[in-house]
């Protein structure tokens, strides 16, 4: 399958990114971010292209990195500034010793993620007993557990067969397993294939798989107006990509690539997502002196990894998110 392959290859291009040493994370006038490859980090790599860092005297840099803890790691000992992922995908790794907060939201998946199963399964309680392919400790865990839970079941009702999203999209497709979570563009693929069907997909569930830029918080400290240059700039190409969307998707698949490069595919798995604007972002993650909506998936993200990895989580708003920036 083309989307493993990409995985693959990426991941070794990180490896090697990685030994030999990206951009000091403190550098003024430059930020250095990692991330996954995902529609919703298209934005970044627009406000990039249309020059809007640029502008405001910031030199944003993007390395792709499909593991979240090797972004992470790379993020703690100072070779990256921050990341781009998922709320309760970061979550997992602040601590006392590791501070870095969410400056910016990005996106809301919204119809991007889903579970494809085959026919005769007609809603959660069907796969009680099932092998399901989940990526183990990944935000398809996390969402999977949190469906399992609203219709009063738990992981332990089901089978985990642990592999990525993509690999549990082809051994869904090659039917070896009758249930996997997984993202576009494998949704439409399993669809196309007529391999099965989507269960439900993350249009149902707003403001659960959000995605953030987080920061160490020694470069939000020493770095403000790149920080404020960031957010500025990503809101002007959120605005962009609404007066100018054929164009927008034609620049971030040159930036996100993958098996995003083609604008049309770009565009496709865009359906999915939802861009943050200013108002929506405020609204996520709240203003100086109140908290946003973001509080109650980082109250559900800790919920949900206490019970899945049997260790305590209680990462607090007030750690995981700054809200400094969100207003101009």
């Amino acid at each position: 399958m083309k989307s493993s392959l990409r995985h693959r290859f990426v991941r070794t291009f990180a490896c090697t990114a990685l030994a030999a040493g990206m951009a000091a994370s403190a550098q003024a006038g430059t930020l250095s971010i990692g991330h996954t490859t995902w529609v919703g980090y298209g934005t970044l790599y627009l406000a990039r292209d249309l020059g809007y860092f640029k502008d405001a005297g910031l030199d944003l840099q993007l390395t792709t990195i499909e593991e979240a803890s090797m972004y992470m790691a790379a993020q703690a000992s100072g070779k990256l500034s921050g990341s781009a992922s998922t709320i309760d995908e970061i979550l997992k790794y602040r601590s006392k010793d590791f501070c870095f907060k969410a400056v910016a939201a990005l996106d809301e998946s919204h119809g991007g993620d889903g579970i494809v199963v085959q026919e005769g399964i007609a809603d959660m309680q069907g796969l009680k007993g099932k092998a399901v392919a989940v990526n183990e400790g990944s935000v398809s865990q996390f969402w999977l557990s949190y469906l399992l839970k609203k219709a009063g079941m738990s992981m332990s009702d089901i089978e985990v067969q642990n592999m990525t999203a993509d690999d549990a999209a082809s051994a869904f497709i090659a039917g070896h397993v009758p249930a996997a979570v997984t993202w576009e563009p494998n949704l439409t693929m399993v669809k196309q294939k007529g391999s099965g069907k989507v269960l439900v997909d993350s249009g149902e569930t707003p403001g659960v798989i959000v995605d953030v830029v987080a920061l160490d918080c020694d470069v939000i400290e020493k770095q403000p107006e790149d920080v404020k240059a960031l957010v500025a700039g990503l809101y002007k190409a959120v605005e962009f990509t609404r007066s100018n969307p054929e164009k927008a998707h034609e620049i971030m698949a040159k930036g996100v690539g993958g098996y995003l490069s083609d604008p049309k595919d770009l565009a496709e798995a865009a359906k999915g997502v939802k861009f943050y604007d200013q108002a929506m972002s405020e609204k996520l993650l709240g203003t100086p002196g109140k908290a946003g909506d973001i509080a109650e998936i980082i109250k559900l993200a800790n919920e949900t990894w206490s019970s899945l990895q049997g260790k305590p989580y209680a990462v607090r708003y007030e750690d995981l998110v700054d809200t400094s920036f969100v207003t101009p």
